[in-house]
């Protein structure tokens, strides 16, 4: 049963969102006129949330960029999509700002690339700066409401005891979080009942685990030398074999079901009360990744075993990133 009713800020939401990082990685970018069909075809199947950042990308061409261009040539859009803009992050230093100067300076730059185009439903800190009490980080943010220059507030990687602390000051929007058979952890450390209480909706970021969740990578050599996951934990060649016996769990419910790896993934999420906003970079993939599919109560259970029984190896992004999950 859903822990919490997919709406933000007012208005009802696809049962999926739409990530928008993959397209302007600046090791691998996309041509915004590939981008803006694949973006239109997510719309169009009832991707209706979409989550950019500031940081997604370059100062001169981020997903702020992307989105000017895309409501720039389909401004009927507009009002179709709930934009969540991620900020308050010094990509240079790897370091969180949630000084009301800081997170005023990051509104600021991304109305200013997006011009009117869109306004911006919800903005959050990328992560909590552990050098500002939540509460300034949240009164200022909440000013910036008041004058009408953000709809909402939304958090990143918040704890528990942090979103009940930030929603005692001003109405929280939307958590944003880590969410996916992969990454059980807001199940288990008191975000979800927490959001649940609050009635926030709880947006989950890389439901399909970075891709590992759809059955293509089946061994190590399979990530490109280039590939930014091989300075991740989880995606390690010790602990790469171990890790896939998850997907091979998973396989064996998609053959049965008829559907893919990756739509058995994104429904388990779905069926947590958590909107999944997976990227997508093709056209083809948005297709697979909207397709309704519902996870009968027996196919849940056999998960819930399989997640019993199986403990993934590897911190989720290890190092300093590692310290800023979960403030």
């Amino acid at each position: 049963m859903p822990h919490v009713s997919p709406t933000v800020t007012g208005k009802v939401v696809g049962p999926i969102g739409f990530g928008l990082m993959g397209f302007t990685r600046p090791w691998a970018p996309i041509e915004y006129s590939a981008a803006t069909k694949v973006m239109k075809t997510a719309l169009e199947q009832g991707a209706t949330f979409w989550n950019g950042g500031i940081h997604y990308g370059s100062p001169t061409s981020n997903s702020l960029h992307l989105l000017k261009h895309y409501f720039t040539q389909y401004p009927e859009d507009a009002d179709k999509a709930v934009l969540s803009i991620k900020g308050g992050y010094d990509v240079s230093t790897h370091s969180p700002d949630g000084s009301p100067s800081g997170v005023r300076a990051s509104v600021e730059e991304a109305l200013a690339v997006l011009d009117g185009v869109k306004k911006i439903d919800i903005f959050e800190c990328a992560r909590v700066d552990p050098n500002v009490p939540i509460e300034t980080t949240i009164a200022a943010l909440a000013q910036l409401v008041k004058e009408g220059k953000i709809g909402g507030i939304g958090l990143s990687e918040a704890s528990a005891a942090t979103i009940r602390r930030a929603h005692a000051v001003h109405p929280i929007a939307a958590a944003e979080i880590e969410l996916s058979l992969f990454t059980m952890d807001p199940l288990r450390n008191g975000i979800v009942d927490a959001c649940c209480e609050l009635d926030i909706p709880l947006i989950a970021y890389s439901p399909l685990g970075r891709g590992w969740l759809t059955g293509q990578l089946r061994q190590h050599s399979d990530l490109a030398e280039s590939d930014m996951r091989r300075m991740l934990p989880r995606f390690q060649a010790d602990v790469f074999d171990h890790n896939f016996g998850l997907v091979e769990a998973v396989e064996g419910i998609a053959r049965r079901k008829g559907v893919t790896v990756a739509q058995v993934a994104i429904a388990w999420v779905c069926a947590q009360g958590a909107i999944p906003i997976p990227g997508a970079t093709t056209e083809e993939r948005v297709l697979e990744n909207s397709r309704n599919v519902t996870l009968s109560a027996e196919e849940l259970g056999v998960l819930q075993s399989v997640l019993d029984e199986f403990e993934v190896k590897g911190e989720r992004y290890g190092g300093r990133h590692e310290h800023l999950l979960n403030l």
